[in-house]
């Protein structure tokens, strides 16, 4: 459990990491690793990805509010390609356009614009149906047999609840997944060729899916989110065609993915704990507190990158430059033992709750009180359902280090 991955060398004096992301040993089970970094100061050089990183709590959360580094890259794609990149134009349109990948004004612009449908209060209403649908999804699952949960309940809740605020048919869900997958496989170390040709064909199709659907919301406009940002684009508020693309392609794609793999990670932590699940969501308060010790004790997103705007020392002895990247380690961060009281431990309702799963700053997670609701809802209803509730086969995480997510989750029912 606590072994070192083969490929993990590290020089303390240099802070010079080597440890390849695609190592089984290491995505399934980085906290070794981690808890190794934080031994000697949570900030190092990863010479696999060429960039400083930061695991510390404290520089996690500075970093991911300080206004020297952003989501834009004014050096490259999307804003300005590079030559060599025309098999990527449809992607990079995409991309372009996107809140998470712009900075003020644009950013400020575009967020407002989403705010008001994302906001506590609103997403609140969204229980019961959230409630019924995972009712549905359980009296799906097979009596007295196995079920993966990832594909017959943390995928359709959230993929559902999506498609259902902006407007769009939930029958087109599995394509939706398909070309959702292929552009998210653009941020893994992995990417080749193939990977670019699949995310940029993927992106040419999600595009005129949205723009279809745009063009039938003008037509007959009702109370859904792409209706009302279609009435912001036509009504003077500032938000362009590619613009309301971009964005509606990010809500489709940000408002499931992270959410499925949460709901995976939740359900094994939980179930590894023994006992009865029900003691964790015996209350309001107690189901809150459960899901953000889950947000923190396993997050779906491990890794998120910051351009470097100007010159400044990020950390003691660390100078970075424009036009340089730094990697922000969430997951790392959220095992601070510097900031956490055992980090190691499953303790719901800790004192010391701060966890940065979703960020902080400007680029905080706009969907962040939707998969709340979402991942507490559906979560209670299925171990109140059945809490006898266990794994089926050890579940392995994805070939993915950034997103951090269990390829299945075979429970018996």
């Amino acid at each position: 459990m606590n072994a070192l991955p083969d490929s993990f060398a590290f020089d303390p004096d240099k802070r010079r990491l080597r440890l390849d992301p695609r190592d089984p040993a290491f995505y399934d089970n980085p906290w070794a690793a981690y808890g190794e970094l934080h031994r000697h100061g949570g900030v190092f050089f990863w010479e696999n990805y060429n960039l400083w990183c930061f695991g510390g709590h404290d520089g996690v959360n500075r970093l991911l509010r300080d206004k020297r580094l952003g989501r834009e890259n004014r050096w490259g794609a999307p804003l300005n390609p590079p030559p060599g990149r025309d098999h990527l134009a449809d992607f990079d349109r995409v991309e372009a356009g996107s809140t998470l990948e712009r900075e003020a004004p644009a950013h400020t612009r575009l967020r407002a614009l989403l705010t008001r449908a994302f906001v506590s209060r609103q997403v609140e209403k969204l229980k019961p149906r959230i409630e019924a649908l995972a009712n549905d999804l359980i009296d799906a699952f097979p009596a007295g047999g196995s079920v993966d949960l990832i594909a017959a309940f943390a995928t359709p809740i959230p993929l559902t609840v999506i498609c259902e605020m902006l407007g769009v048919p939930v029958s087109a869900g599995p394509q939706l997944l398909d070309w959702s997958h292929a552009m998210v496989e653009m941020y893994t170390r992995r990417a080749d060729r193939a990977t670019e040709e699949r995310a940029n064909a993927a992106s040419a199709d999600f595009a005129a899916f949205v723009i279809g659907h745009v063009a039938e919301r003008r037509r007959n406009p009702g109370d859904d989110l792409l209706s009302l940002l279609i009435a912001a684009r036509d009504h003077g508020e500032k938000l362009t065609d590619d613009e309301l693309v971009s964005t509606t392609v990010l809500l489709l794609n940000a408002g499931h993915e992270a959410t499925v793999h949460q709901t995976g990670n939740a359900v094994k932590t939980i179930l590894d704990q023994g006992g009865d699940p029900r003691r964790y969501f015996a209350t309001p308060e107690a189901t809150e507190a459960t899901i953000e010790e889950c947000l923190r004790f396993d997050a779906p997103l491990h890794m998120f990158t910051r351009y470097v705007y100007e010159e400044f020392d990020a950390a003691p002895g660390v100078t970075v430059k424009p036009g340089q990247s730094i990697g922000l380690l969430l997951g790392m961060a959220n095992r601070d033992p510097s900031a956490f009281e055992g980090p190691d431990a499953f303790r719901p309702g800790r004192a010391d709750q701060k966890n940065v799963t979703f960020g902080a700053g400007i680029h905080f997670c706009i969907g962040a009180p939707l998969a709340r609701v979402e991942i507490q809802t559906g979560l209670k209803v299925l171990f109140d359902r059945l809490p006898g509730l266990r794994l089926a086969e050890t579940p392995h995480y994805l070939d993915s280090f950034h997103f951090h997510g269990l390829e299945t989750v075979k429970v018996a029912t």
